[in-house]
């Protein structure tokens, strides 16, 4: 299978301008012909279903929440990213492509990413139309501050809620074409299925989660929007409820997986306090802007922290990166809080965190500017910790957060199955091996509200589709095999539960596959997560039946998926001996213990092909070609 990203030709300023006229068109009349189906609600998907809906096609929107507005999107915190320069402090689409490309370690497709910062600027204009209330400076225009990884301040924000207020914009737009009945919206719906039919994707099979029915909904084509699978680790900042289902059972039916290994641990996150957890909660990234990360000079100094005196405080971002301090990217400030505390430096009882001090900016600015700016995020601290930030250092420590890795996509945003898109965390395309803060939000916005809109009409145009029912053949078998899989795991009738199984792995996951990664280390994880699996399909405790209500059975099938999945991901991260943003392996690193690349063996995507449970994937390789931004050693220093 040879990749084709389908990258334009010519300069990379003119590329999407000249694909877009390139492209075929689907004439206004021709559209209601069409039936997209589009699976999450999240800010790719709503916006997505939107657009299409807003444009005349026919579009079918699931998720599995009981509302659109429950999408995980809504707890994204800090900000969005976008290139205005209203700070008129040198930035620039060329910066933010730029930051976007050395950010993600020289392991992102230049075209889409320099794509993803044209469209920046589009997306505020089109947020602050539907009334998404950001902040704003004293003469009214729009506020931007720092985030890690980029030395201007290009992050729009609504308070520490930014995900929530972009989401209800997105919802809006989404109910008026629900209203206007362009767009169907099925809620409770968990996609089981990809169905393909003559090698496109041509529905997807569900299950209704309040009757337990399985569903056969047929379209012209998909769209995924269903998010990362950082869930996989049991304890991470995602809903408990997101998860790799579609995109695994897509991957299972052809679609490659690109990346895997490439997760993102977040640095700002309240540290896990006992087995009872079942996630984590995470502190915004935006709270580094006035925040100072420090640890005792000490080893194993427990004295609170206003009892340490600031000549035996070492502020070690700030110390060791004097560019950037406390703004440095997100895998190198979480690998500098793993250091800390295996040195012995880590404060809190089980000494798994450093302090996020606000001290200083307060005493700068004064309580309440502090509180105009992080004010929720400090109320939900307090509550979760009982501890007062205004008058302590919050806790943080590094947690599983966002993952790069996803389903491979050409530019077009289609996966390898024709006629199944991607958008949004669950493709690999933008962010390379590490993603800057403030920019998940860009890219879903912008894969739904302006890329896809243009990219899913030219496939259209572009391929005959007759039209068919659910009763095709491929939809009968699809349906049979999801029926299958749900007998099987009610069939069981083990000792062990769901969640104890899921725990185990993603502790296997976080000791072998984490922060910092061996060749021991992850031979040993492909060791321990097919016993896991056999455990899990032989022992596995599933009650109730298959026909109501049943969210024992919804998370068994997860987790099954899980152990697959899981797999997959080792096998990446041992495939790739180097270390390269989020994905660190001790053995490829400078001696100051900075990620260390090797460009010459692995400066490609790695996209995997399944095989078989059990079995070794086939890799696929899709060169990175790099004409603007030229890769050298990352430095923040």
């Amino acid at each position: 299978m040879k990749l084709d990203g389908r990258i334009p030709a010519g300069p990379i300023r003119e590329k999407w301008d000249r694909h877009k006229f390139e492209m075929k068109l689907v004439n206004p009349a021709n559209k209601r012909k069409y039936t997209i189906i589009v699976v999450g609600t999240g800010l790719a998907g709503a916006s997505a279903a939107a657009s299409l809906g807003e444009l005349g096609y026919n579009v079918l929107n699931f998720c599995i929440q009981d509302s659109p507005r429950r999408a995980h999107s809504i707890a994204a915190q800090g900000g969005i990213n976008a290139a205005k320069n209203y700070q008129n402090d040198g930035d620039s689409v060329y910066r933010l492509f730029y930051d976007t490309v050395k950010g993600g370690d020289y392991r992102s497709r230049e075209a889409n990413v320099y794509r993803l910062a044209q469209l920046s600027v589009n997306i505020i204009d089109q947020c602050v139309a539907q009334g998404v209330p950001f902040a704003r400076e004293y003469g009214g225009l729009l506020d931007n501050r720092s985030f890690g990884g980029a030395q201007v301040s290009r992050t729009f924000y609504a308070r520490g809620q930014t995900g929530q207020q972009l989401l209800l914009g997105a919802y809006q737009s989404l109910m008026r074409q629900v209203h206007n009945e362009s767009v169907r919206l099925f809620a409770r719906r968990e996609m089981l299925e990809l169905v393909v039919v003559d090698g496109k994707a041509r529905g997807i099979i569900v299950r209704n989660l309040v009757t337990g029915e399985l569903e056969r909904h047929v379209g012209d084509a998909v769209i995924l929007a269903t998010g990362g699978y950082g869930t996989l680790y049991y304890l991470s900042t995602n809903a408990v409820g997101s998860n790799v289902t579609a995109a695994w059972r897509a991957h299972k039916r052809g679609a490659l997986f690109a990346n895997p290994c490439f997760t993102q641990i977040h640095p700002t996150c309240i540290p896990v306090t006992g087995d009872h957890q079942s996630k984590l909660t995470l502190m915004s990234e935006s709270l580094r802007n006035d925040g100072r990360v420090w640890v005792p000079k000490t080893t194993g100094d427990k004295r609170p922290p206003e009892q340490i005196p600031e000549e035996e405080r070492d502020y070690y971002l700030e110390r060791k990166y004097p560019s950037f301090g406390n703004l440095v990217p997100r895998d190198v400030a979480s690998r500098n809080a793993k250091q800390a505390a295996d040195e012995g430096r880590g404060v809190g009882e089980s000494g798994l965190a450093v302090y996020l001090d606000f001290k200083d900016a307060i005493k700068r600015l004064g309580p309440e500017v502090i509180k105009e700016k992080y004010g929720n995020l400090f109320h939900m601290y307090k509550k979760i910790t009982d501890e007062d930030p205004y008058k302590v250092p919050m806790r943080i420590y590094p947690a599983i957060h966002y993952t790069m890795g996803g389903l491979w996509v050409d530019y077009n945003l289609m996966s390898t199955i024709p006629g199944l898109h991607v958008l949004g965390e669950a493709n690999f395309s933008d962010h390379g091996a590490n993603r800057l803060g403030a920019s998940a939000l860009m890219q879903g916005l912008a894969d739904g509200y302006f890329v896809i809109p243009y990219t899913i009409g030219d496939y259209l145009a572009s391929n005959p589709l007759p039209k068919m029912t659910g009763e095709h053949p491929a939809f009968k078998d699809a349906a049979v095999n999801a029926q299958r899989q749900i007998d099987k795991l009610l069939s069981i009738k083990g000792t062990r539960g769901v969640r104890e199984i899921h725990r185990e792995l993603g502790r296997i996951m976080w000791d072998d596959v984490g922060m910092a990664r061996t060749e021991a280390s992850l031979r040993h994880a492909l060791e321990q997560i097919p016993k896991l699996r056999d455990e899990f399909w032989h022992n596995v405790s599933v009650p109730g039946s298959a026909d109501n209500l049943n969210q024992s059975l919804e998370y068994a099938g997860r987790v099954a998926d899980y152990l697959e999945f899981a797999e997959l991901l080792a096998y990446d991260a041992l495939h790739s001996r180097e270390s390269a943003g989020g994905h660190f392996r001790e053995e490829s690193q400078t001696p100051d213990g900075e990620a260390m690349r090797d460009d010459e063996h692995y400066s490609y995507v790695a996209a995997w092909e399944f095989t078989g449970v059990g079995k070794e994937p086939v890799l696929h390789k899709e060169p990175l070609v790099f004409e603007e931004v030229h890769p050298m050693q990352r430095s923040y220093k």
